[in-house]
């Protein structure tokens, strides 16, 4: 992804959505498809603080790598953690040794990934804030 900080907003908006789209999921019983948006939320969030911050380019799709990448602490890594194993089981039955994935996940799982999401997604928002804050013309 190429890029530059003005389209930070973007993907954090883009964030906002995504996150309202697996909280609906989650409550329609879509638990492993809950599971793969809430690894995009936090995707697109840390991509929006990574561009926030000055990065030219973001590459991949590993919450954990970006956060690693960006210095983020231990909960936001032990999130993504979690989260990054949702990338590809959660929407690929060859992943998973038999049976569909949306046969696989669970409430608990799906509940679980949308804690984490919405963990990174409201850090995420309170460093925009936080920026704004520093420089009110920054965004």
């Amino acid at each position: 992804m190429n890029g530059k900080p003005g389209r930070a907003g973007d993907w954090l908006a883009q964030a906002g959505n995504d996150f309202e789209w697996a909280t609906s999921s989650f409550r329609e019983g879509h638990f492993a498809q809950t599971c793969f948006v809430c690894q995009q939320v936090a995707d697109k969030a840390l991509k929006a603080l990574a561009l926030l911050r000055g990065y030219e380019a973001v590459r991949g799709h590993s919450v954990t790598e970006i956060a690693k990448a960006l210095d983020i602490n231990d909960e936001i890594l032990n999130a993504g953690r979690r989260l990054d194993q949702y990338y590809i089981t959660a929407r690929y039955p060859d992943a998973v040794p038999s049976g569909a994935p949306f046969e696989l996940f669970t409430r608990d799982q799906a509940k679980e990934a949308l804690g984490f999401a919405e963990c990174i997604l409201t850090r995420v928002r309170q460093g925009f804030a936080d920026e704004q804050q520093r420089d009110p013309g920054s965004q």
